[in-house]
């Protein structure tokens, strides 16, 4: 059976980005059948950056709440704390000594940027791509979903698989990328950049925000800024559009038709967009009160207890491949 691998960082609070680009798709999968998908709160990720350590274990259980607030069924999805299963960082250390090259970690994208984000830039944003490469691999999973901007780290992963496999023989799969439809979502106070936390304060919103709040920063979204073809939407307006569609709200064609003969109003879009947002995150927060904190560790515990076997089954045949002593 073909297996998905994909995987978030406990930040903090789920934010509309995340929910659009990543979540609402996992979601989606569960309904495709023949699939055993496999998501992972990514903790060892998370510290790779600047981050407060009194707070990853809460957030960690907070963001795998949500993930089951948004839809993911442990009946039909495996989800766990990447953590729980020690062996994926055996797994990157190994590829880091016999199946990755220096440069390909040196033409990274988003190693650049991070890096530039960073006070204090360690060698684990560096080597960040080769335990992604773990995480998916040591699943045997061969479809990962993803957006065009991680194509890059997925072709890194199949090239550790292939150097891996002529160097020891055949073991890993030839992942393929499960190209979604998923949008990049960009901040409503500037929208030539992605909607991220790591940009600060307003350039995100939180999906635990209160029904004020939501409405509040979408009625501030930037929207006219900065030249572009003719008859092409500005970035702001064409990011509200998206996000209006990626939600299936009534009003989007409306709208479309409006802008397309002139008379659109950016109050009506932004409150259309505002209506759809709380919706969505009213929706979000009320499916909250049926994870409480002990189901949520159920949850990961049980998914922990699916995954690791599998994971140390394919360390082992790893381990003896590249000649360690089995003891």
């Amino acid at each position: 059976m073909p297996r998905v691998f994909s995987g978030i960082q406990p930040t903090g609070s789920l934010h509309l980005g995340n929910y659009l680009g990543a979540i609402q798709n996992w979601v989606g999968l569960q309904d495709k059948p023949g699939l055993d998908r496999f998501y992972c709160v990514v903790d060892y990720h998370a510290i790779t950056i600047d981050y407060e350590p009194a707070k990853l274990a809460q957030q960690t259980l907070s963001m795998a709440r949500d993930l089951l607030a948004c839809g993911l069924d442990p009946e039909r999805s495996t989800i766990f704390v990447q953590s729980q299963v020690p062996e994926h960082t055996e797994l990157a250390w190994i590829f880091q000594a016999t199946s990755t090259a220096y440069g390909e970690l040196q033409r990274m994208t988003q190693f650049k940027v991070k890096a530039e984000q960073q006070s204090f830039a360690t060698a684990g944003i560096f080597t960040y791509p080769v335990l992604q490469a773990a995480d998916i691999l040591i699943y045997d999973a061969d479809q990962v979903p993803v957006g065009q901007d991680q194509v890059q780290h997925l072709e890194l992963t199949r090239e550790i698989a292939r150097r891996f496999n002529n160097r020891y023989g055949e073991l890993f799969p030839e992942v393929e990328p499960l190209l979604t439809t998923s949008p990049r979502i960009a901040s409503f106070r500037d929208p030539e950049q992605k909607m991220s936390k790591s940009s600060g304060e307003g350039h995100y919103l939180s999906m635990d925000g209160t029904e004020a709040e939501i409405r509040g920063m979408i009625q501030r979204a930037v929207t006219d800024v900065g030249p572009r073809p003719e008859g092409a939407k500005s970035p702001g307006v064409a990011n509200l559009f998206t996000v209006l569609r990626e939600l299936n709200a009534p009003a989007h064609n409306e709208l479309e038709s409006h802008y397309e003969r002139g008379t659109l109003k950016y109050v009506d879009l932004k409150g259309a967009v505002a209506e759809a947002v709380w919706t969505t995150a009213a929706r979000i927060q009320s499916r909250k009160a049926e994870f409480p904190p002990e189901r949520v560790a159920e949850v990961l515990k049980a998914g922990a207890a699916r995954a690791r076997p599998m994971a140390q089954k394919k360390l082992a045949d790893v381990r003896s491949r590249i000649g360690l002593a089995s003891l």
